[in-house]
């Protein structure tokens, strides 16, 4: 639907659109993988992974003790790390992802960023790993998931740009989608009912502030169109146990298979 039928929708029918703004935000959409993601994926042992009502689809590609998780971001899957978890192969990793609910070759379905953040927390515990890194919405997942898992110690976490507030993103939402004031403060109330959480609390700047990471590294570009810099130099500002790097030339996605930053998260890890 266009903006202003929604915005007029809105007004009209603020119940069904509210609906159809939460479904922006519970159902991501599923963006074909590139042939070079597809041969790193057909490399990897496969398992699936029982949690709650969904087969989650992990994967793993073996080298030495030197292990690592990859997160992936929000309409994101672990094959997006490709050029990245061929890096580390060579470096003799042991490598490990998945596809998070609803993502890639996982399980369809609504879900959330409590159920993908409980997720992480159990797959960091699954495969012993504490060497992490993350891509957009899967920094919000894993500083989450850390934050609700005190025992978890990481060593090394990068995080190639991340959000920082949850009301960011639904305002993010709203804006794309054109819905008025009065329905999004529908869709937050639904949003905290249903999680028993005040929005306003979900912060990655908070979360890592209660977190047991030893050293982490941030790395965004500063013309980033889908998440501003200032969202990442915020969580930096609140977490002492962190560097920033500010990068240009990659955007958002393609940051993920930039060489020199390839290079520097390989660096910064040896």
């Amino acid at each position: 639907m266009k903006k202003t039928v929604i915005r007029i929708a809105s007004f009209l029918f603020p119940n069904t659109i509210t609906s159809f703004a939460y479904n922006q935000l519970t159902n991501p959409q599923i963006r074909k993988l590139r042939e070079n993601e597809l041969i790193t994926l057909d490399k990897a042992e496969k398992e699936t992974f029982k949690f709650k009502d969904l087969d989650i689809q992990l994967y793993s590609w073996k080298g030495d003790e030197k292990k690592i998780l990859l997160i992936h971001g929000w309409e994101g899957q672990a094959g997006n790390f490709s050029d990245l978890i061929e890096a580390l192969l060579k470096k003799n990793y042991t490598v490990f992802s998945f596809d998070g609910p609803s993502h890639g070759f996982s399980s369809k379905g609504r879900t959330s960023l409590f159920e993908f953040g409980e997720l992480v927390g159990k797959l960091i515990k699954k495969f012993q790993v504490n060497e992490l890194i993350s891509h957009s919405f899967g920094g919000v997942a894993t500083t989450y998931a850390l934050f609700n898992n005190k025992d978890i110690e990481i060593e090394k976490y990068v995080l190639l740009t991340t959000p920082d507030k949850f009301t960011e993103r639904i305002n993010d939402v709203s804006e794309m989608v054109g819905i008025t004031d009065k329905v999004k403060t529908k869709l937050i109330k639904r949003l905290e009912s249903e999680s028993k959480l005040d929005v306003t609390t979900l912060n990655v700047s908070e979360f890592v502030k209660n977190i047991n990471v030893k050293k982490s590294l941030i790395i965004h570009d500063k013309n980033d169109k889908v998440i501003p810099i200032a969202r990442s130099k915020n969580v930096h500002d609140n977490w002492k146990e962190s560097e920033f790097k500010e990068v240009s030339g990659t955007g958002h996605f393609r940051i993920l298979r930039t060489e020199k930053v390839i290079e520097d998260v390989i660096n910064y890890l040896e």
